[in-house]
């Protein structure tokens, strides 16, 4: 037993941190995934969802599925939100079991933007800074259906987006969660407008990249405003790669900027997702990381391609304050206790990531046993 509380006690991974006003016990985060739960037409959060996050409540932190800030941001099929009364109420039911297991839980913030379809919005078209293409897809009932050309949204329409992330983050308070994580990451609406193949406005939220991140450090301020403290978090992927994202010098040129502005939000911590491993078995990109870490003085959570080694190795190395696992805690309810013990991980099924329902979500099994 020995051996084994001392294996626990040198990792990294096993030890406290604050981010802002968050106290964590460990710093292995629960990265957000989408899972596609919410069958109801109101996209209300279930009893299904509180025993999904209930069963990992041991993480650091958990940090939610993304959940929509009004019914305008809808952009996948049974994805919940947090902009009606109902699905407020799904939520408490989510955050009282967290806490009554000792977790902490914070809300993911989604807008899909021009990344929507319009089987998702009553036939109308999506927003966008823009009316340019993504050239990407949309999960639909109907499958995964490719995107059209948006409709470059008005000043007013922004303003009622950026108020709309505001009214969520008070909604997420009123539902009892820790703080908000602002989903920044991949091709979707704030992303789309600090991208210049898709934001050519010229007016306040476009031309310049000041300019083009306008919109994200308006939605922090919005998001932070109902909270005491630091209990906002901003995700970002300078790395992300798809039909109209590059991480060419300019992209970093400019995330490297906008991650030197941050510095002046009341931020709790900045989430990063790294570079996509190449090949897959490579693992992360330590270097990739540690640009940020050099560019932003509060907080750091790394995510992507990470194991228990490679995740402690990082924070060993003080190039991030934590790590995310995604995948992991899909498969690994326990996944803290399996890095503490040294156990074995359990592979996740992708055909069941999306399906809905309890297979492949709730009944993962609890490794009993432990390995020296």
């Amino acid at each position: 037993m020995s051996t084994l509380i001392r294996t626990s006690v040198e990792q990294p991974l096993l030890s406290p941190l604050r981010l802002g006003d968050l106290r964590l016990p460990n710093r292995t985060v629960m990265a957000p995934a989408t899972r596609a739960r919410a069958a109801g037409a109101g996209l209300v959060p279930t009893a299904l969802h509180a025993a999904y996050y209930g069963q990992r409540a041991a993480a650091g932190l958990i940090v939610t599925e993304g959940t929509w800030v009004d019914e305008r941001a809808v952009g996948f099929v049974r994805v919940p939100g947090v902009y009606s009364e109902e699905q407020v109420e799904g939520w408490r039911r989510v955050t009282d079991v967290v806490h009554c297991l000792g977790g902490r839980i914070v809300l993911q913030l989604w807008h899909t933007g021009a990344v929507s379809h319009p089987d998702h919005l009553g036939g109308e078209r999506p927003l966008g800074p823009s009316a340019v293409d993504p050239h990407e897809t949309s999960f639909t009932a109907d499958g995964r259906r490719p995107t059209v050309v948006p409709r470059a949204m008005t000043r007013a329409e922004i303003e009622g987006t950026v108020a709309a992330y505001g009214t969520a983050s008070a909604n997420a308070r009123r539902a009892g969660f820790d703080g908000v994580e602002i989903h920044a990451v991949g091709p979707y609406l704030i992303p789309q407008f600090l991208n210049p193949r898709l934001n050519r406005r010229t007016d306040a939220y476009g031309g310049t990249p000041a300019r083009r991140r306008r919109l994200l450090l308006e939605v922090v301020g919005a998001a932070a405003a109902p909270w005491p403290g630091r209990r906002v978090g901003v995700r970002l992927s300078p790395y992300w790669t798809s039909a109209r994202f590059a991480p060419d010098a300019r992209t970093l040129a400019e995330f490297d900027e906008l991650v030197d502005v941050l510095n002046g939000c009341p931020l709790a911590y900045l989430h990063l997702r790294g570079r996509d491993p190449v090949p897959p078995e490579a693992g992360p990109d330590f270097a990739a990381l540690d640009r940020y870490r050099r560019l932003f003085h509060g907080p750091l959570i790394a995510n992507n391609g990470f194991d228990r080694a490679s995740a402690n190795a990082l924070i060993a190395a003080g190039i991030a304050d934590a790590v995310s696992f995604a995948t992991h805690f899909i498969a690994n309810p326990d996944l803290v206790s399996r890095f503490a013990l040294g156990q074995e991980l359990t592979a996740g099924d992708p055909a069941t990531y999306y399906s809905g329902g309890a297979e492949g979500y709730v009944d993962y099994p609890v490794c009993t046993h432990w390995t020296r």
